[in-house]
């Protein structure tokens, strides 16, 4: 045990030059440190066999009564077995490991896109993403830490826009959600996630499915369809072939642009949609009609992953090219119409079973158990389907149909 030296006053202290340790009194093992011109409170105390240096603050900021105060504190610790040295390091590392931790919403939401970025589908879903975040989360979650963000946070941002952009605000909500589970993933936050939907905001936001106004896309009557295909029929250019075609495969315009000739088998007249270019992420095969396998016939056969509709200076044409068509012929509708004009077709003139337009729709069955009884694809069927759908499209009875004003 060091002796207790000479008990020093606060004046006595504040005289003291020499360079070392120099013992106070009082409280064995208390000294002040001087090293130039700094000068610092030091506790020299056995611990474990070893002798160490423990540090109590700077002088005089930490004046002698407290710097005592604190060494019969730390004596106190040791004389329990606690390593004040080792207690100190501990919560210095804590803290760092805390303030590690502290990232704002922005930060999380840019690594999640980044950690799932080879998930997207396209480049265009990721901008959506991206888009709906930073125009409606980011400018009331952005500067947030993640940890912080609660269930009136998730309000602000959903409220503004639930009822007048409610399939945006849902969509966001998700994505929301997603981001925060992700943040809790990788220790960001622990407290359960203020963005789910069932059993927290459903309790004060109102069900989607009962707020949003449905606007569906504008199409063209089928009654139409022969005559408009007559005079897109006598349009030149590629982009007017691609259209005729996506009306005749009841296609979505991304699935026609992106085709590619390794999904055609021009022999059994099919177009086969690799799972990860469909919107159900599941594999989609179209039975082509005689006039549909022309269209193809039109074109240069290139090598298998060459695109079918090239644009102009090579490469797939943009998602506007075809809506473009419309436009230059006047037609007030767009291209994803075309495929409520097949279906209305379908169900009002045709004894076809609604399961086979849904599967030449590529949609997914709501029905669970009419989903389960119609696993298979029905392609014969549908094969007839869009033979009919064809022959239908190649019919220009003018007097039946209302004649639209087209510019040539």
């Amino acid at each position: 045990m060091p002796r207790v030296a000479k008990e020093l006053s606060p004046i006595e202290v504040s005289r003291i030059q020499k360079r070392g340790l120099n013992f106070v009194g009082v409280i064995p093992g208390l000294g002040l440190q001087v090293k130039g011109n700094a000068r610092s409170w030091v506790l020299r105390k056995r611990i474990a066999g070893k002798t160490r240096d423990i540090g109590l603050g700077g002088y005089p900021a930490v004046t002698l009564a407290q710097a005592r105060e604190s060494a019969r504190a730390m004596r106190a610790k040791i004389a329990q077995g606690i390593d004040p040295i080792e207690e100190r390091r501990e919560r210095q590392m804590s803290l760092k490991a805390a303030q590690g931790r502290l990232i704002t919403f922005s930060e999380a939401m840019n690594r999640f896109l980044e950690d799932r970025g080879s998930e997207w589908r396209n480049a265009k879903h990721k901008q959506q993403w991206e888009n709906t975040l930073t125009a409606y989360a980011v400018p009331v979650l952005g500067a947030l830490h993640i940890k912080d963000i609660k269930l009136a946070h998730i309000l602000n941002v959903l409220r503004p826009i639930w009822k007048t952009k409610t399939e945006t605000a849902s969509r966001l909500r998700g994505r929301i959600e997603n981001i925060l589970d992700w943040a809790k993933v990788h220790g960001y936050r622990e407290n359960e996630n203020p963005a789910l939907w069932k059993g927290n905001l459903d309790k004060v936001l109102s069900t989607p499915t009962k707020t949003k106004f449905i606007r569906h896309h504008p199409a063209l009557p089928y009654t139409d369809i022969g005559i408009f295909m007559q005079a897109l029929t006598a349009r030149p250019g590629v982009a007017a072939l691609a259209l005729q075609y996506c009306i005749l495969t009841a296609g979505r315009s991304g699935e026609v642009r992106g085709a590619t000739w390794r999904e055609i088998n021009l022999r059994k007249a099919e177009w086969t949609i690799p799972a990860e270019r469909m919107k159900a992420r599941k594999e989609h095969s179209v039975p082509l009609s005689g006039r549909a396998v022309e269209i193809l016939q039109q074109l240069t056969i290139g090598h298998a992953d060459e695109i079918i509709f090239k644009a102009p200076r090579g490469g797939m044409l943009s998602d506007m090219t075809l809506g473009a068509v419309l436009k230059r012929m006047d037609v007030p509708v767009t291209v994803h119409g075309f495929r409520s004009s097949f279906r209305d077709w379908a169900g009002e003139t045709t004894a076809h079973p609604r399961e086979v337009t849904e599967h030449a729709l590529a949609h997914q069955l709501k029905d669970k158990a009419e989903a389960a009884y119609a696993r298979g694809t029905l392609f014969d069927k549908r094969r007839h389907l869009m033979n009919d759908w064809g022959s239908y499209c190649a019919q220009t009875n003018a007097a039946e149909a209302q004649v639209l004003q087209m510019r040539q």
